[in-house]
């Protein structure tokens, strides 16, 4: 009896470049005031909070940032800012993170200090946008490490410079998705 083999076209993963906002988390993170309360909430802690959170759904990859580091140009540029609306910025160190869904390995990507993420006009969060590419943040593909099915990508914050109470945050964050 002889063995057939069977023809199972090995499925490619295509990728596309992305970003991610404060709607894009999970239930617990999904809003501009949900994140803004994590951020006020750890203020004075000292320590890196998690304030923001994706769980990546079934057949997804997905990297930190995208585009190559030899085309700056084409590569995502973003922006960040937890603020008093009209009174001032909180600022501090942000970490781009990829976690398993049990949280016992846990890898830092990216960080950032967010007083280069944002403009200096506090009025609102669509003033806090910087307008050009020269004023954001540039983060090409983290080819480093992924986040597959059921993983998480986080924002981990940690203030340095606090403000009167946070009561907007919002990002625009690059990423890579394969599928």
């Amino acid at each position: 009896m002889t063995q057939q083999a069977l023809a199972v076209p090995q499925r490619g993963l295509q990728p596309f470049q992305s970003s991610y906002t404060v709607v894009s988390g999970d239930t617990l993170y999904n809003t501009s005031a949900k994140v803004a309360a994590l951020v006020q909430a750890n203020t004075t802690s000292g320590v890196y909070s998690l304030i923001w959170q994706r769980t990546i759904p079934a057949q997804q990859v997905v990297r930190w940032g995208f585009g190559n580091p030899a085309y700056q140009l084409l590569v995502s540029y973003n922006w960040f800012a937890a603020m008093d609306e009209g009174t001032g910025f909180e600022d501090g160190s942000l970490r781009l993170v990829i976690s398993n869904a049990t949280g016992t390995k846990v890898q830092t990507i990216k960080e950032f200090n967010t007083t280069l993420m944002h403009t200096t006009t506090n009025t609102s969060l669509a003033t806090a946008v910087p307008s050009g590419t020269d004023q954001l943040t540039p983060l090409p593909e983290q080819t480093i490490q992924a986040a597959g099915e059921d993983s998480l990508l986080q924002l981990q914050f940690k203030t340095e410079t606090a403000t009167t109470t946070v009561d907007a945050c919002n990002f625009s964050l690059g990423v890579t998705i394969y599928q």
